[in-house]
C-alpha cells in the first residue's frame, strides 16, 4: 500500500486563550511541516476565561496526526487539544452560500434540487439565486457539484465547526 492510503481525515479541536498572535503560531506549525489544512475556523467560546476555539481539519497518516496533536500540545497558550475523530463520537457540520445564475429549466432544476438537499433560497433574482446549505462537508461538495450545470456561480463555505457528543467537553 502506498503511503497516500494510509491517509485519514482528522478534525481537531483546539481550545486557545483568545490573543493576538495564537492562530499565527498554530497555522505556522502547520506550514513550517508541511501538512496541509484542509478547514480553519476559529471563535470565541469562553468571553468570561477569554477561551478561544479552533477547528481544524486535515490528513496524514496515523503518525503524521499524532506528531500534529503534540506539536500543538506543546505550543503556548493551548489549554486543551482534542482529536474528535478519535475520541469518540461528534457533531460537524458546515455551512455554505451558494450562488446560481439561471433561467428557464435550469432555474427550475436548481429548487428542485435544493429542495432535496433542505438548500434554503436567501436571496433571489430574476436571474440567479443563492442557497444556504448546512451539512457535514460531504453533503455541501455533492450540492456544489449538482449546481455547477446549472449554473453555479460562486461558493462561499465556513469551514467545519465540530463538537463533541454526549456530555463531555472539549
Amino acid at each position: 500500500m502506498s503511503k497516500h492510503q494510509h491517509q485519514r481525515r482528522h478534525t481537531i479541536a483546539v481550545l486557545v486563550d483568545n490573543e493576538p498572535g495564537v492562530l499565527a503560531r498554530v497555522i505556522g506549525l502547520f506550514s513550517g511541516r508541511g501538512y496541509n489544512i484542509e478547514s480553519l475556523t476559529v471563535a470565541e467560546v469562553a468571553a468570561k476565561d477569554n477561551l478561544s476555539r479552533i477547528t481544524i481539519v486535515t490528513s496524514g497518516t496515523a503518525m503524521i496526526i499524532e506528531q500534529i496533536k503534540a506539536q500543538l500540545a506543546r505550543l503556548v497558550p493551548i489549554h486543551r487539544v482534542s482529536d474528535l475523530t478519535m475520541d469518540g463520537p461528534a457533531v460537524e457540520r458546515e455551512l455554505a452560500l451558494v450562488k446560481v445564475a439561471a433561467t428557464g429549466e435550469k432555474r427550475v432544476e436548481s429548487l428542485r434540487i435544493a429542495d432535496i438537499f433542505r438548500a434554503r433560497a436567501v436571496d433571489s433574482t430574476n436571474e440567479s439565486f443563492v442557497f444556504e446549505i448546512v451539512g457535514k462537508s460531504d453533503k455541501i461538495d455533492a450540492f456544489v457539484k449538482l449546481m455547477e450545470p446549472l449554473g453555479l456561480n460562486d461558493v462561499s463555505r465556513t469551514g467545519v465547526v465540530a463538537i463533541a457528543r454526549g456530555p463531555r467537553p472539549l
